[in-house]
């Protein structure tokens, strides 16, 4: 089949050949463009696609680690991530292909100014012949009528002079005629030349148009295939997986990495009691009675170690139950004045302050109770000479005068009846 040609094809009465073979070259650049935004969009398309595939490779990795069936998420995760690299790949071959698109797009846009100057020789000529076109056909009417105007004065008898004026009108409308049918012929040869050469350069144009666009179509779907064969590659890679992913395999791999050891229990024998070790490791404990650090230690009725401590109280150093002779002399008996009361042992200071604040040591301790020193300070009288009476505000300053020495432990036991203190006016 013969290729219709463009020199041949866009004539016709009016001469609009011209202008639909322009307004065609124009239509290149909204195809380019139609073009890049249709692969931008199968692009965007793709990484969508791709985004979702990587999502779901995540997922894949967050199931159950648990039972034989485990193992067989690794092999979708590995083939899914792969897909995903594939669709990857075809995104950034659409990118690339994108700018190329764009790339041709702007030399086109160059490539049709520069054609759009070269052809307004062409378009002068084709507004030279419409225009001679219609001046031809308006003269031609004039003609006709003035010669048809004549030939009526003629038959109808009308006077000479009329026939003549109406001759004149006809002499003059036919060679207006003939001047516009001599400048269309000019025209018309000019408007064939150039028309000729214009539609050969706009077919040019065309053909170079649409061998770009099916260069560049032929890259995209070039693209698309390669894709398509590495995502065959991936399917066939992930049913060979899943073939050697075998019953056998999924049962030996959990064996190996859950099993808990191959020996098996041994067996055991009935042996007698020994009951000379059960008794001596049946011994009674002594019980501490629970105390709670800084507070007052109650009396545990229960507990050994208080009931010995009172027996020895009560006893003067006697165990609880004793019946026996009592050493008066090494008893703890305290001795007392001739008026019957209690005589203050002496204590030195050393002795004092071992008895009244606890060491590091005995902070540690909450069986022995915790002891302060009270020192008070009396007040220096006005008058050396004359000692004054008490008073009561002498009492006061006597009292706002008492220091409290400070416990090591910073706790004191609030036991009235295991508290004793040591007072020096």
């Amino acid at each position: 089949m013969t290729m219709a040609l463009f020199q041949d094809s866009f004539w016709g009465e009016k001469n609009n050949g011209f202008d639909v073979l322009y307004h065609n070259m124009k239509h290149g650049q909204i195809s380019t463009k139609e073009l890049s935004d249709f692969i931008r969009e199968r692009a965007t398309i793709e990484e969508a696609y791709a985004r979702s595939m990587t999502k779901l490779a995540k997922s894949a990795s967050n199931f159950s680690q648990l039972g034989t069936f485990a193992p067989v998420w690794d092999v979708f995760k590995t083939s899914t991530e792969k897909l995903a690299i594939c669709h990857l790949e075809l995104v950034r071959k659409l990118q690339e292909l994108i700018k190329e698109v764009q790339k041709y797009g702007e030399d086109q846009v160059k490539a049709h100014k520069k054609t759009k100057e070269e052809v307004a020789t062409t378009l002068e000529a084709v507004q030279n012949i419409q225009s001679l076109s219609q001046a031809l056909q308006k003269s031609k009417e004039n003609y006709n009528n003035k010669s048809v105007d004549q030939e009526r004065l003629r038959k109808e008898g009308a006077t000479q002079r009329e026939v003549d004026k109406a001759g004149v009108k006809t002499k003059k409308a036919t060679e207006s005629y003939k001047l516009y049918v001599e400048k269309y012929a000019t025209a018309k040869s000019e408007f064939e030349q150039k028309m000729s050469e214009t539609a050969q350069k706009f077919q040019d144009i065309e053909e170079a148009h649409i061998q770009n666009m099916k260069e560049m179509i032929h890259s995209y779907s070039r693209s698309i295939e390669e894709t398509h064969l590495q995502i065959g590659e991936v399917h066939n890679e992930f049913v060979n997986n899943m073939e050697n992913t075998t019953v056998e395999n999924l049962i030996q791999k959990l064996a190996e990495t859950k099993g808990t050891g191959k020996e098996r229990p041994g067996p055991i024998e009935f042996e007698e009691c020994n009951t000379a070790i059960v008794t001596e490791g049946a011994k009674p404990r002594k019980r501490k009675a629970f105390a709670i650090p800084g507070r007052r230690k109650d009396k545990d009725t229960d507990s050994t170690e208080s009931t010995e401590a009172e027996s020895v109280k009560t006893s003067n150093g006697a165990p609880s139950g004793y019946y026996g002779r009592i050493d008066l002399q090494n008893a703890n008996v305290p001795q007392v004045d001739e008026e019957g009361f209690c005589i203050k042992p002496e204590i030195n200071e050393n002795d004092a302050k071992d008895s009244t604040f606890y060491s590091s040591s005995d902070s540690d301790d909450e069986d022995e109770p915790r002891r302060f020193h009270v020192e008070i300070k009396p007040v220096q009288p006005n008058n050396g000479n004359h000692q004054a009476l008490s008073s009561i505000d002498e009492l006061k300053a006597t009292i706002s005068n008492i220091t409290l020495s400070p416990s090591t432990s910073g706790q004191l036991k609030r036991n009235s009846s295991s508290e004793y203190s040591s007072t020096s006016l």
